[in-house]
């Protein structure tokens, strides 16, 4: 028992001195291994973004549209990406043909719980292939009521630069499935304006008068219709509309200056604009 028990020590500790004597080129060559990696790693992330850099001149020569170039420029990233860390990952041993396997086996696991951002994915090629918008677009989601310039569209997401230079961001599945309203599709942009006046003022003179102010307004497309009209009888007014026709570029500058000007024009021609009001009848019982 005493001899088993010496034999047993001695090739153990024979075991553990050469587990010992071995560790050191085995930390070697794992260091080796992680700088070697790092170094794939930094090579690699200046390759991509060369690689990149390519594909945006190439697309951009080709007169692709910037969503169509933003959308496969965040995929390329992405896609180069993870075949990095795929490469990277072979050289610590991880056998290629189990790696695939695994993924392949995980596959519905992995839709499942990246069923948004797939989703996200597909309205990003839907956006692409249907074109309800492109890069610089004014556009407005009904779903949310959420509304600015399409600055970007990526791979998952669209970019939205609001009025006072907010960036909106919107996952392109929702913009898929929902209603939207185009601003910058058509060249010109309709015009309409209301204002009231008195019931004592006189509507033909009122009429003529806004329909000089949109003659002279400079913007306005004199090659289409034009017309000054009675809205309807309000509680207080006789309110009166102005429809006209704008470039979509001159629409919120002509709406500003026409609805200042509309103010003038009607005091000039001693037409008053009133304010709500109510008469109160008292009788004696």
């Amino acid at each position: 028992m005493l001899a088993l028990l010496f034999k047993f020590n001695f090739y153990g500790s024979e075991v553990i001195t050469q587990m010992l004597e071995a560790l050191p080129g085995k930390l070697i060559a794992f260091g080796l291994r992680v700088l070697f990696s790092v170094a794939v790693f930094f090579i690699g992330s200046k390759l991509i973004k060369l690689v990149r850099k390519i594909l945006k001149r190439t697309l951009t020569k080709a007169d692709a549209e910037v969503g169509l170039i933003q959308f496969l420029d965040s995929f390329a990233k992405m896609s180069l990406y993870i075949l990095l860390v795929f490469t990277i990952a072979t050289t610590f041993g991880v056998d290629a043909a189990s790696v695939i396997a695994l993924i392949g086996s995980a596959g519905v696991a992995i839709g499942l719980a990246l069923q948004g951002s797939l989703s996200n994915f597909a309205g990003g090629v839907l956006i692409l292939l249907l074109k309800p918008f492109v890069v610089g677009d004014y556009i407005k989601e009904d779903s949310a009521g959420n509304e600015g310039t399409v600055s970007e569209i990526q791979l998952f997401y669209t970019k939205l630069r609001t009025g006072d230079n907010k960036i909106i961001v919107l996952p392109n599945g929702t913009l898929a499935n929902t209603s939207l309203t185009n601003y910058s599709t058509c060249e010109f942009r309709r015009l309409d304006l209301v204002v009231g006046i008195s019931y004592d003022a006189d509507v033909k003179l009122a009429k003529s008068v806004l329909e000089q102010l949109v003659l002279k307004e400079e913007k306005t497309c004199k090659d289409k219709e034009m017309i000054v009209y009675v809205d309807s009888l309000a509680s207080s007014s006789v309110d009166i509309a102005i429809r006209c026709w704008v470039k979509n570029e001159d629409y919120w500058e002509v709406r500003r200056r026409l609805t200042e000007e509309m103010k003038y024009v009607l005091e000039g021609a001693g037409i008053p604009i009133p304010f709500p009001q109510m008469d109160v009848h008292v009788k004696n019982s």
